[in-house]
């Protein structure tokens, strides 16, 4: 690559055009680059930049640090009732940390360090391809914390693993490798550690070699994307919204956070 521009969006995400590929790395290392409404809606609008700007080829999402790609949502923030999502209800479409249900026909690469925890693993699995380092660890442990999986994880599991290992990670929570995760299909490469971005940009290269309105065309089609939506996930995400909408109403899923920011264990009412 031979041109390089940079600019900070905000201090919580960082972007980076390099001939062709867009960086946007998710940049509060000190809360494990956990998602809060500022996050969120600075992912998007670089997302949008991406699908709009003819010059972006492809898209990687990385954490910055050497800890972790996302921890999730900032749980404390959620503790003391601040919301995750951008104040502009158009830009809630996009779904978590302005990626999980964001239609864009760019390919996003994920270039995963370190955790992958909750949403930010289902950020992780809003991605087309995923290069992850070998000390990335994946898991889902939102019924933990008395929420569900509503960024993707409950509608994108089942849909691309056996049905009795997608309920083990999402009723268990337990942690898995990327070695685990590669052997099942939900990482494209595992590389050594430190080297996720450098793999990804790679990859990037790659694929901007490519006929780009061919590579646009093959995104929208092996994603369902029709009219910027997920049509070929349309229901699922429609009971997701359901029962998303339901959870948070419960007692359960204000003590979970709660529980999280206080350092001790939930005391679940089961109401």
């Amino acid at each position: 690559m031979t041109s390089t521009r940079t600019d900070v969006a905000a201090p919580s995400v960082l972007t980076e055009f390099r001939d062709g590929i867009l960086v946007v790395t998710l940049n509060r290392p000190h809360a494990r680059n956990a998602v809060n409404a500022d996050m969120a809606e600075l992912v998007g609008d670089a997302l949008e930049r991406a699908h709009h700007d003819p010059e972006v080829r492809v898209v990687i999402l990385t954490g910055a640090g050497d800890q972790a790609f996302c921890g999730g949502g900032d749980l404390v923030a959620m503790s003391e009732g601040q919301s995750l999502e951008p104040a502009d209800p158009a830009k809630e479409a996009w779904g978590f940390g302005g990626v999980c249900r964001h239609p864009i026909d760019k390919p996003i690469i994920a270039a995963v360090n370190g955790f992958a925890i909750g949403a930010g693993a289902q950020m992780v699995l809003a991605c087309d391809l995923v290069v992850a380092d070998e000390t990335a660890v994946f898991s889902f442990p939102e019924v933990g914390n008395g929420l569900v999986a509503s960024s993707g994880a409950a509608v994108r599991l089942p849909a691309w693993l056996p049905r009795p290992l997608a309920m083990e990670l999402l009723l268990l929570g337990r942690r898995f490798t990327a070695a685990e995760a590669h052997s099942w299909g939900l990482v494209n490469r595992v590389v050594p550690p430190g080297r996720a971005l450098d793999e990804a940009l790679t990859m990037a290269e790659a694929i901007g070699r490519q006929a780009p309105l061919a590579v646009q065309a093959t995104k929208r089609m092996v994603a369902g994307i029709v009219d910027r939506e997920f049509v070929t996930e349309q229901q699922a995400w429609e009971r997701t919204l359901l029962e998303t909408v339901a959870n948070r109403a419960t007692e359960d899923a204000k003590e979970g956070p709660r529980a999280f920011a206080e350092k001790r264990r939930p005391v679940w009412q089961g109401r």
